[in-house]
């Protein structure tokens, strides 16, 4: 094949100049996902620059606000109360605790506060205080997320009211591998939530995992999914993941580091404006991998030393990493859809 041909092949998929739609096929998304890696990623990169700055990052915080004994049976999660991971259950945080870490992480830079319990649903005896953070964290300045498990659209309402900015609740991988993952709620209960999240008006940040054992296509299929959603989540972040002993996915092979780049590129082009997240496992990732994700598109990273009960790189780490790319904290609110921004440069 030429390269105009190949061009114009790949520009059939999806216009280069980014269009935000919600019709994709598993075709003409598997067809970006195979293309040259070279094509992929000049297409992600300039389809980026369209909507952001090519050189900031917004930073995030994830605090385990609950952490195990969770009723589910996620394959990959050291949380679940099916696994003998080793974690023990505690009970769920003090709001003024919670409110003390935030601000450690906003004087560190970060600008959204993510917040975690291991649920499968939040019950109403805990919704006081999880609103409480919510109003803590949105008063010093910082937009606030939380993940709690599956909501109704009460608990959702509730959330709103508060003032909830972002609500993340992820479908993991494809509805075709989802039953060999998780056995304890469906596909479609995950997409429950994320409709009950957008009727009340909150954002919703939502990916999945990859390395799990899936095919290439269930990656394509898991991106499909979100980017034909009625809108596109604003945030999608994209784990790699992390083999925790004890659980029923801890041996399993790693993926090979250009399928994950090429995901966060895909992810990239099929929602143009959201935010791309470089998620879990990157202590397993080199600099040079994560310079590339960061090319393909990804402008959000967590900081700090924990994902959850995960390791995840440090402050000093990614310091040092921004500085040999020439890569600056994004302010709060992003850039989107600045025609300032060097297209070429």
């Amino acid at each position: 094949m030429t390269i105009a041909a190949r061009s114009s092949e790949m520009n059939s998929a999806s216009p280069i100049y980014g269009d935000i739609r919600g019709n994709w096929t598993r075709e003409q998304a598997l067809a970006l996902y195979e293309a040259p890696f070279n094509d992929l990623l000049f297409q992600a990169q300039t389809i980026h620059r369209q909507h952001f700055d090519p050189n900031r990052v917004q930073l995030s915080r994830l605090l385990s606000i609950k952490t195990g004994g969770c009723p589910e049976d996620c394959g990959y999660c050291s949380q679940s109360s099916h696994h003998e991971s080793g974690l023990k259950a505690s009970r769920l945080m003090e709001v003024e605790r919670v409110l003390a870490e935030a601000r450690k992480a906003r004087d560190a830079g970060a600008t959204r506060y993510c917040m975690g319990a291991a649920w499968r649903s939040p019950k109403d005896r805990d919704m006081d205080a999880v609103v409480a953070m919510v109003e803590g964290v949105k008063a010093l300045g910082m937009e606030t997320c939380m993940t709690l498990g599956m909501l109704d659209s009460a608990q959702a309402a509730r959330l709103a009211a508060a003032g909830l900015d972002y609500y993340n609740h992820n479908i993991d991988t494809s509805e075709r591998y989802y039953g060999e993952i998780i056995s304890t709620h469906s596909f479609a209960d995950r997409l429950q939530t994320l409709a009950n999240v957008r009727e009340f008006g909150m954002k919703v940040c939502c990916g999945g995992i990859v390395g799990m054992g899936e095919e290439a296509i269930d990656r394509v299929d898991m991106l499909v999914t979100l980017a034909n959603l009625p809108d596109h989540p604003e945030s999608v972040p994209i784990n790699m993941l992390i083999p925790i002993p004890g659980t029923p996915l801890a041996k399993a092979e790693p993926i090979d580091p250009l399928a994950f780049v090429r995901t966060i590129a895909l992810a990239r082009i099929m929602m143009p404006k959201s935010y791309v997240r470089l998620s879990a496992g990157r202590t397993a990732m080199t600099a040079e991998m994560q310079a590339l994700c960061l090319f393909a598109g990804a402008n959000s990273i967590f900081v700090g030393d924990t994902l959850l009960t995960a390791d995840n790189p440090g402050e000093d780490h990614d310091a040092v990493l921004f500085d040999r790319l020439g890569i600056e904290a994004m302010e709060l609110g992003g850039i989107r859809d600045v025609a300032a921004v060097d297209r070429c440069g």
